[in-house]
């Protein structure tokens, strides 16, 4: 079953697979490719045995990124890691991929091919400010491409609201919404730090876009996620399952209580 097929039945789960540093990115060292790949199969494996429905594999430990077009290092590595987590783990545990900054094509490409079945997409659509500098989404150049290589069946999840970029523009959410189902997203994240504002963003899409799935991509834990998620369909969690914070070993126990919370609401 894809990730999104679940949607409306009950509230998914995703957990982050946090790389570290790939190789031949600034601050990678020799040699230390198996630990990485090791941890994200450890961290995936325990994601799975705390009852998440699935993971999205990043690589946010390379900490500075391409905007578009990531080094075919970069890719063959996080290929490696994707289809090793699919071997590893149930067929109903759903694997996402999600190349920083913005690299979809090679996303796509990676799910296909080795076992994923959804994307987390920085920008599908409109132009952000990034750390790495502008990002600019092109979902015709994208969408060809996933027809040519036969990928529809790829769910998207798009950021319309994120700690990873800025809007420029000022757009309103709901807009953004609808413009992100029109290009072909599957769903939609968003997050933001302030609780109120998060909660009315959710407001804010559901009454634009009534149909249209919403993930909380971030700021989660066990303490609010009964709250940011009454009125959202999932959540993507990073920090609250990882030991001493972004990085960190995901731990079962912590994924296993937070599972057993949204399985309440």
């Amino acid at each position: 079953m894809r990730v999104l097929d679940a949607l409306g039945k009950k509230k998914i789960v995703l957990g982050m697979v946090h790389l570290g540093a790939l190789p031949g990115t600034p601050f990678s060292e020799p040699g230390e490719y198996e630990a990485v790949r090791a941890k994200a199969l450890s961290d995936a494996l325990a994601l799975a045995a705390g009852g998440a429905d699935g993971c999205v594999v990043q690589n946010a430990g390379d900490r500075v990124f391409a905007v578009d077009d990531a080094d075919p290092v970069i890719v063959a590595a996080m290929a490696d890691i994707v289809r090793a987590i699919d071997q590893a783990t149930e067929p109903a545990f759903q694997i996402g991929v999600q190349i920083l900054r913005n690299d979809l094509k090679a996303s796509l490409a990676i799910a296909h091919v080795c076992g994923g079945s959804f994307l987390r997409c920085g920008a599908l659509i409109g132009t952000t400010i990034t750390a790495s500098g502008i990002m600019e989404g092109d979902p015709y150049a994208f969408q060809a491409y996933r027809s040519r290589i036969h990928a529809t069946d790829v769910a998207l999840i798009a950021e319309i609201h994120s700690m990873h970029f800025t809007w420029l523009g000022g757009r309103p959410i709901g807009d953004i919404a609808r413009n992100a189902r029109a290009a072909g997203a599957a769903a939609v994240s968003l997050c933001d730090p302030d609780e109120s504002v998060a909660l009315r963003l959710i407001d804010d899409v559901r009454a634009a876009a009534p149909d249209l799935p919403i993930f909380i991509g971030g700021y989660t834990d066990h303490g609010n996620v009964a709250r940011l998620l009454a009125n959202a369909d999932g959540a993507i969690v990073g920090t609250a399952f990882e030991r001493g914070g972004r990085g960190g070993a995901v731990q079962v126990d912590a994924v296993r209580e937070y599972v057993d919370i949204v399985s309440r609401l």
